[in-house]
């Protein structure tokens, strides 16, 4: 049931990637896209300090090294973003917001979405509502910048059919995160457990690093109120999911 649960969560995220053929022309689609960032920088934050920050907790029950487990992970996220050249955008390419290379930009998606694998199956070796709440951060997470990756590889000269399939191909590593979580987790002492503060550390970096600056800047009351409005229901469903759980 385990591999079950983890596997189909993980081929559910890794079909989020044709999501990007859907808005792709949609009129006005980079205020759709804050709004959609928005929400998710919500569940990240909820899921982190609502779901993972506690269970974590409870299962280590040692202050220091869960702390240093905790900002292991957000240097762990650092790390990725500037060495390996993970790039998280959620922004159509333009002239006034350029892109690397499609190249660098499947292999840094692809990178990611393996960590994004190795999440989920840690978290259902937890728990199923452990796993629940941190597919869906991911999945409210991957639908923003999946739908900003398939602009940036047709911006780089890509027809439509072959953007979608080298996007599908990058988003498959997170099925093959998920098989070496659950493969090797059994023959770790604890190895699912001290993933869990090192999973929050890495969706806080991501919301507050990320997610939230690119919210920053607005000056239209209107669209700030929205953002926040949806920041707040992305941590509302987190907090909701708790109630259910």
């Amino acid at each position: 049931m385990l591999w079950i649960l983890a596997l189909g969560s993980s081929i559910i995220v890794s079909l989020i990637s044709f999501i990007g053929v859907l808005f792709i022309f949609t009129k006005n689609l980079n205020k759709l896209l804050l709004i959609l960032v928005s929400f998710a920088a919500g569940a990240l934050i909820g899921d982190a300090f609502i779901h993972l920050i506690p269970e974590g907790f409870e299962e280590i029950q040692n202050s220091r090294i869960f702390s240093l487990l905790l900002v292991l992970g957000i240097i762990i996220f650092f790390s990725l973003e500037k060495f390996l050249s993970w790039r998280h955008c959620h922004i159509p390419t333009s002239k006034e917001h350029p892109h690397p290379l499609a190249m660098m930009n499947i292999i840094g998606d692809g990178i990611h979405n393996f960590m994004d694998g190795i999440i989920i199956g840690a978290s259902y070796s937890v728990n199923f509502h452990i796993g629940i709440t941190t597919t869906l951060a991911v999945i409210l997470h991957e639908i923003p910048q999946e739908i900003g990756d398939f602009g940036v590889l047709l911006f780089a000269g890509m027809k439509k059919r072959n953007a979608l399939f080298f996007n599908f191909i990058s988003a498959l590593f997170a099925v093959f995160g998920t098989i070496i979580t659950l493969i090797i987790g059994p023959f770790i002492h604890n190895f699912s457990i001290y993933l869990i503060p090192v999973t929050a550390g890495g969706f806080i970096y991501i919301a507050c690093s990320d997610l939230i600056p690119k919210l920053q800047g607005c000056e239209l009351v209107k669209t700030s109120l929205l953002q926040l409005i949806f920041l707040l229901l992305g941590i509302l469903l987190m907090f909701l999911l708790l109630l259910i759980g």
